[in-house]
C-alpha cells in the first residue's frame, strides 16, 4: 500500500461524551512524526471511484445484502409450521410466541430489536389485506395470534421511527412470566450413563438454567483445567441459587364478575397455591440436577484423589523422619518420663512433710494450751476472767506462728510439768530468748500484761 500522506500527530488522550463533544483527559505529550498509510474498505472504495471502476459499489452492495440474508436465516425461522398457522387467538396462552414471530432459534436470547423485526416481517406476510389480494380470502386468525404476541403502538413514517409495544414479549414482566414456563428453551441433563463430553453437555444445561438468575455474572461449569477454587465457587453459587422464575403465566383467569367476588377471591387463592407448589417443585428439581452433576464431575474425584495422595505423602515423610532419629526420640522420651516421675516423687514427699508438720503443730498447740490451762493462764485469782484467757491464748498463738522452728525444745520442757511456777519460768525464759533474738518485738508489752 503506498504512503499517501505524512502528518505530524501530537500524542494525547481524549474522550467523547454522550452528546458527541470531546474532553481532554490528560496533557498532550511530545510531538512525534508518523507515517499514515491509506488502508481499509473505505480507501478501496475511494480508489475504485477514482479509477472509474463503479462496479465496486454494486459488488459491495450485493455482498452486504447476501450477508444480511445469511444473518436473517440464522436468526429467524425459514419456514412456518402448519401447526403454528392453525393457532386459535382465543387460546393465546397455549401458543408459542417465539415461534409465531419466527424466533424459535433465539427464544429468551432474542433482543427487543429481534422481536420488532420479527413482528414487522410477520405483519407484512400475514396481514389480512395482503392475503385477500393474494388468495382472495379473509382468514385473519394467525394475524390475531401475531398481534397477541406483540402489540403495535405507533408508526411515524416521516421520522423513520416505529415504536412497538408488546403485550408479552416486549413487556419485561410478562416476558419473564412466559420465559419461566417456556419448556422449549430448557436443556435437559444427560443420563448418568453418558460420561462422554461431560463439560459440553452439562455446560449447556447450566447455561439454560442461568437465565433465571438474579445474580450476575453467573459462573460457568468450566473444564478439566479449572482450579479447585473455581469449581467450589461454581457449586456454592448453584446450591445458593437466587432465582426469579415464577409461574404466574399458568394462572387460570379470574372471573371478571363484580357481582360474585367470592369466586374471584377463591380463584386468586387457588392460583397462589399452585404457584407456590410449582416453585417448590422447581427448586427441588434444580437441587437434584446439581447433585447429579456433582456426583458425576470428574474434577471432584480428581481433587479427592489429590488430597488423599497429599495426606499419604505427608504421613510417609513423617514416618521417614521418625526412622532417621529413633535414638534421639527415645532419649527425649526417657528424659521426659524421668522428669515426670521425679516431679511426682517430689510432690509426694512435700505432701507427706506437710502432713507431718500439721500433726506436729497440732500436738504442740495442744501441749501449750494444756500448760497454760494448768497455770491458770498466769492469773493470781481463782477464776480467770475470759478476756485474760483470750489475750493469753492470742499471745501463745503468735509465739507458735513466729517461732514454729524452735518449739520442739520448748514443748519437751512443758511436757509433764504440773507446777505453775515451773510453767511460768519456762514461758518467761523462752519469751526472753525470742526477744533477744528479735523474733517477736510485739510481745514486750503483752508479756508485762500477763506478768511474764
Amino acid at each position: 500500500m503506498p504512503i499517501i500522506k505524512t502528518e505530524q500527530i501530537k500524542a494525547g488522550s481524549c474522550r467523547s461524551d454522550v452528546y458527541g463533544s470531546f474532553k481532554a483527559l490528560n496533557v498532550p505529550g511530545e510531538w512525534k512524526l508518523l507515517e499514515i498509510e491509506a488502508a481499509g474498505k473505505h480507501f478501496l472504495k475511494y480508489a475504485q471511484k477514482k479509477l472509474g471502476r463503479q462496479a465496486w459499489d454494486k459488488n459491495e452492495n450485493e455482498l452486504e445484502e447476501k450477508q444480511k440474508e445469511e444473518k436473517k436465516s440464522e436468526v429467524y425461522d425459514e419456514e412456518e409450521d402448519e401447526e403454528i398457522l392453525r393457532y386459535d387467538p382465543k387460546e393465546y396462552k397455549q401458543q408459542d410466541h417465539y415461534a409465531v414471530l419466527g424466533l424459535s432459534k433465539l427464544r429468551y436470547k432474542a433482543t427487543i430489536e429481534d422481536i420488532k423485526q420479527g413482528y414487522r416481517q410477520k405483519v407484512l406476510k400475514h396481514h389480512p389485506d395482503k392475503k385477500a389480494t393474494q388468495n382472495n380470502t379473509h382468514d385473519d386468525s394467525f394475524f390475531k395470534c401475531i398481534q397477541k404476541g406483540t402489540k403495535k403502538a405507533m408508526f411515524d413514517v416521516y421520522l423513520m421511527r416505529q415504536i412497538l409495544a408488546m403485550e408479552i414479549l416486549s413487556d419485561p414482566i410478562k416476558r419473564r412470566q412466559y420465559d419461566s414456563i417456556d419448556e422449549k428453551a430448557n436443556v435437559f441433563p444427560p443420563s448418568k450413563k453418558e460420561t462422554v463430553n461431560f463439560y459440553e453437555q452439562w455446560g449447556k444445561v447450566f447455561e439454560s438454567e442461568a437465565r433465571f438468575s438474579n445474580q450476575h455474572p453467573v459462573p460457568t461449569l468450566g473444564d478439566e483445567h479449572s482450579s479447585k477454587k473455581d469449581v467450589e465457587e461454581f457449586y456454592n453459587f448453584w446450591y445458593n441459587f437466587d432465582s426469579w422464575r415464577s409461574f404466574e403465566y399458568l394462572d387460570k383467569d379470574t372471573p371478571d364478575d363484580s357481582y360474585n367476588r367470592n369466586n374471584k377471591r377463591y380463584q386468586e387463592h387457588k392460583n397462589r397455591a399452585e404457584r407456590a407448589k410449582r416453585k417448590t417443585e422447581d427448586t427441588a428439581r434444580l437441587r437434584r440436577l446439581i447433585d447429579d452433576c456433582l456426583s458425576l464431575d470428574p474434577r471432584i474425584k480428581k481433587f479427592r484423589q489429590e488430597e488423599k495422595a497429599a495426606k499419604a505423602a505427608k504421613k510417609h515423610e513423617h514416618k521417614i523422619n521418625m526412622q532417621k532419629t529413633p535414638e534421639k526420640t527415645d532419649k527425649e522420651e526417657q528424659e521426659k518420663k524421668g522428669k515426670e516421675e521425679a516431679a511426682k516423687e517430689l510432690q509426694k514427699e512435700e505432701k507427706k512433710a506437710k502432713e507431718i508438720q500439721k500433726k506436729t503443730m497440732k500436738k504442740t498447740k495442744k501441749i501449750i494450751k494444756q500448760s497454760l490451762k494448768t497455770a491458770n493462764y498466769f492469773y493470781a485469782g481463782e477464776n480467770t476472767p475470759p478476756d485474760i484467757i483470750d489475750k493469753v491464748l492470742t499471745d501463745a498463738e503468735l509465739i507458735i506462728q513466729k517461732a514454729s522452728s524452735d518449739l520442739t525444745t520448748f514443748t519437751k520442757e512443758l511436757e509433764n510439768v504440773t507446777k505453775i511456777e515451773n510453767i511460768e519460768t519456762i514461758f518467761k525464759t523462752y519469751i526472753k530468748k525470742l526477744l533477744e533474738e528479735k523474733v517477736i518485738q510485739t510481745l514486750i508489752k503483752k508479756a508485762h500484761k500477763i506478768h511474764l
